[in-house]
């Protein structure tokens, strides 16, 4: 049985002027809606406070986004937790919206700096990340995406797309409600084209949304889309090969995705 997430402790509410606010787990974390704030982990406080910094920063038309909040006394971390303004609204099917809202939102993050953190980060979505891109050799479970990697790795081809800062992870992470512009929420930072940031919504869409690969095709005029969702399927394929709770029915998913992916080269 997978464990409950644990909500912020009370002086990390009290710190993000939440103290008397019930946490609520958002949609199985592990983020909390705590009053006026999302309170969030944040194990990496390097990475929380350049999010938390871009983010105050950034201005995108027509999108709303987590402003971040600072503790009592001025900081943006506090014992491993950070918090951002609470934004209602709530994920939908709506796969184009977001692609169109990646695409808003890494214009606006175009001329960002590298954030330094990036090459220190050994998670299993940076190796993954390193790995689809041929710049990091592990070894993945074969059953759970290693095998259809190693077929589909075949298919990369140079690219010529520039990188920039975006968020690599916008599917369920893009919130829709009611007549208010889109939210984005939970800021995980990439060094990798804006094209691949767009691709992989549409890989997540295809494998886990109920999307059909009709989406690949209503986006096919980005430039050099077919190696971005190369790039974004091999991404996915070992993330789900180095993740501790992949299962081969979310595998289903991926290798569906997969197919449609390479009826297109």
């Amino acid at each position: 049985m997978t464990r409950s997430p644990e909500p912020p402790p009370a002086h990390v509410r009290a710190a993000f002027g939440a103290r008397d606010a019930e946490p609520e787990l958002i949609d199985g974390g592990p983020a909390w809606h705590c009053g006026d704030a999302t309170i969030r982990p944040s194990p990496r406080p390097a990475e929380a406070t350049w999010i938390a910094k871009t983010l105050d920063g950034l201005d995108v038309p027509h999108l709303r986004i987590g402003r971040p909040l600072r503790s009592t006394d001025g900081r943006y971390v506090v014992g491993g937790w950070s918090a951002t303004k609470f934004l209602a609204g709530r994920a939908e099917a709506r796969h184009d919206e977001v692609i169109a809202v990646a695409q808003r939102l890494h214009q606006a993050t175009a001329e960002l700096p590298k954030p330094r953190f990036l090459d220190a980060r050994t998670d299993v979505f940076a190796v993954a990340d390193r790995k689809a891109w041929d710049e990091e050799d592990v070894p993945l479970e074969a059953d759970l995406g290693g095998r259809l990697f190693d077929l589909l790795k075949e298919l990369r081809k140079p690219i010529n797309l520039k990188p920039q800062v975006v968020h690599g992870d916008l599917f369920g992470n893009v919130l829709f409600a009611g007549n208010a512009p889109p939210a984005v929420i939970d800021f995980t930072a990439y060094w990798r084209p804006a094209e691949w940031a767009a691709a992989v919504i549409a890989v997540d869409a295809v494998a886990w949304g109920g999307a059909d690969s009709g989406l690949f095709h209503r986006w096919s005029h980005q430039a050099e889309w077919e190696q971005a969702l190369v790039r974004a399927t091999l991404f996915r394929l070992a993330v789900h090969a180095l993740h501790p709770l992949s299962t081969p029915q979310s595998f289903a998913g991926l290798e569906r995705a997969a197919h449609h992916v390479t009826a297109l080269l």
